[in-house]
């Protein structure tokens, strides 16, 4: 019975965490102009203080990018960063006051971390949010 218990309720918590970042996706879709095509990838993640989640991504060369972030109703509550493969920064949003998206030339084709955590002095705990799109 305990454990009938237990994975009902992991159930419910799932589906209310994944129905709110489902909420703040739709929420985050304004920052995505209808040129861009989602590259259809789910870059989810519920943070709790200072988690940081880590999403692998490739972008290809000759392509431009939209990074957008999201965690709640405001924007700039989510601070993104991209990494190459050696951990060396090439961008984060951080250094434009965690600006909700950004738009970037890919010249070659490279495999990239790409990490979001919450900026603290807004938002402690919630789902963070990132859709990518190129350029149609």
């Amino acid at each position: 019975m305990k454990k009938l218990a237990a994975a009902l309720l992991f159930a419910m918590v799932s589906t209310v965490t994944w129905s709110q970042c489902d909420s703040v996706a739709k929420l985050c879709q304004h920052n995505m102009p209808k040129d861009y095509i989602s590259d259809g990838q789910n870059y989810w993640a519920l943070l709790y203080n200072d988690q940081v989640a880590e999403f692998d991504v490739t972008l290809f060369g000759g392509s431009t990018y939209r990074i957008c972030a999201c965690s709640g109703e405001e924007d700039g509550n989510l601070i993104f960063s991209l990494f190459d493969q050696d951990k060396n920064l090439l961008f984060t949003n951080r250094d434009y006051s965690n600006a909700p998206f950004w738009d970037f030339v890919v010249d070659s084709t490279i495999d990239c971390t790409l990490e979001a955590q919450l900026d603290l002095n807004r938002r402690e705990s919630g789902c963070a949010v990132i859709l990518m799109g190129f350029k149609h």
